[in-house]
């Protein structure tokens, strides 16, 4: 049976699902707990599971996640959330340098298991310092996994198979959309990790995008129709590991490709996915393929020039159309 559900509910009903399940998952964080999370994504769960397994942290995300950290190494199951994974750059050493190199340096010994998830791009009047996409910071770190999702299904299917694997996993999320509604069934599911998901199918055009860029390039491709363009719209879902295989297909189908995403281009995610299709199926390529990104200035605290800066349905349009001739 399916039923209209927030994401912020598809996010504790994964967590809690996951808590009764397995006894060594815990959740660590700022205000997770007598506050149900700065989003309500924990609403209840103090209650339900007690402070042992709900546990408000201070603001010290460098300790809090370190701690998690240690506790992975030796059996248990963390999910640490960040308030914005802005203030994860304040934790980045503890993932990019223990959680992410444990299992190698120790030669198999050590490994963790954990989750880092949060809120992670701009949402609105956040300004400079709270309002940044890291998600190609860590999509560039092997031994971690990375996961944007958009729908409430995705992030509910996603953030289980996140906390039952072996691996850390950052996990993205969006202040914009905690509230979005969509189907999620109540029977028990998991969405594997690394398998991308065609949200809208086309002919003409890819459009590869995720997190809640993929509402974005959903109007995108409506617009693009009544031009007598058909777009077809690739959710990654999982930036690490890649769905190259859906990837390629899909551009090989199309012949012609569009990136959108909300980061700067600099050294950017979406220049990687651009290096990545061109250097491996370039024959199927009927034209340059088009990235359209951030404008590259920090963001500011003005909604009037957020909307400049960030990706809009017009700069989207009009790559298409060069892209399209």
């Amino acid at each position: 049976m399916t039923r209209e559900i927030p994401i912020r509910d598809a996010l504790k009903e994964a967590m809690s699902e996951e808590m009764r399940r397995d006894d060594r998952v815990f959740l660590v964080g700022e205000e997770v707990g007598a506050y149900n999370g700065a989003y309500k994504c924990s609403k209840g769960m103090l209650e339900e599971f007690g402070p042992k397994r709900v546990i408000d942290a201070p603001i010290a995300e460098n300790g809090f996640a370190g701690i998690a950290v240690g506790a992975a190494m030796v059996g248990l199951r963390p999910i640490v959330e960040f308030m914005t994974f802005n203030f994860s750059l304040i934790a980045i050493d503890q993932i990019l340098n223990t959680a992410a190199k444990a299992h190698l340096m120790s030669g198999g010994q050590l490994s963790c298991p954990m989750v880092f998830r949060g809120a992670g791009g701009a949402a609105y009047q956040l300004g400079a310092q709270h309002a940044n996409s890291f998600e190609h910071f860590y999509a560039y770190t092997p031994g971690l996994k990375v996961i944007a999702p958009s729908t409430p299904y995705d992030m509910k299917g996603l953030l289980k198979s996140a906390i039952r694997d072996d691996n850390p996993v950052c996990f993205f999320e969006s202040e914009l959309t905690y509230s979005l509604k969509g189907p999620v069934p109540e029977e028990e599911y998991i969405i594997p990790i690394g398998k991308g998901d065609i949200k809208k199918e086309g002919s003409d055009v890819t459009l590869i995008t995720w997190s809640k860029n993929v509402f974005l390039t959903l109007k995108v491709a409506e617009k693009l129709s009544e031009l007598g363009i058909s777009a077809e719209v690739l959710d990654l879902r999982t930036l690490r590991p890649l769905d190259t295989e859906l990837i390629f297909n899909s551009v090989a189908k199309t012949h012609r490709c569009v990136i959108i995403q909300e980061q700067h281009s600099v050294a950017s995610f979406g220049a990687y996915l651009s290096h990545l299709i061109q250097s491996s199926i370039f024959d199927e390529l009927d034209a340059p393929i088009e990235v359209v990104s951030c404008l590259e200035v920090p963001m500011p605290y003005s909604r009037k020039l957020e909307e400049v800066i960030l990706p809009s349905e017009e700069r989207c349009i009009e790559a298409v159309r060069k892209v399209c001739g």
